[in-house]
């Protein structure tokens, strides 16, 4: 993503119906019991939607948020070959990845095979691993914005607006 998507990825509404979109995703699986084929669309729209989700949403006017601090962090987690981080923190996005991974094995299968609990207990971890993973994020760029003075200038407090 460039910097345009960036910024608009801050925004709340991006990152939370993007969280949403998870269960979306199952749910466009699971409708092959009732539309056959046509399921593949479904996802097809689910994903065209994740590729436009942090395109949609205007910049917010702040960014003290912590939907908006956990998107800075991830920029520094996906930066951190440029910028090292410390290892604390990418032991546990590490960790927290395989948690998120090895729930959507069962999410998926469930899906596919129409099993609600393997559908309900993979969503369940996979969200479990991805929002704790956004809250380490936060953490992250908490730490990172003060040794990295260009992270920091993408805070935009609330007394600034």
């Amino acid at each position: 993503m460039d910097e345009r998507t960036w910024e608009r990825h801050a925004s709340p509404w991006s990152v939370w119906t993007r969280v949403a979109s998870f269960p979306l995703l199952l749910l466009a699986i699971w409708s092959h019991a009732w539309i056959g084929p046509w399921a593949i669309l479904a996802v097809a729209l689910v994903a065209v939607w994740l590729w436009l989700n942090p395109r949609l949403f205007r910049p917010p006017a702040r960014t003290d948020t912590w939907s908006a601090m956990a998107t800075f962090g991830e920029r520094a987690w996906l930066n951190r070959q440029a910028v090292p981080i410390p290892a604390h923190h990418a032991r546990m996005a590490n960790i927290l990845s395989v948690v998120a991974a090895l729930g959507a094995l069962p999410a998926f299968a469930g899906a596919v095979l129409n099993d609600l609990t393997a559908t309900l207990a993979g969503a369940a971890v996979v969200m479990l691993g991805k929002l704790w993973f956004c809250d380490r994020m936060v953490w992250l760029y908490r730490d990172m914005k003060e040794s990295h003075p260009p992270y920091g200038a993408w805070l935009r407090p609330r007394d600034e607006v």
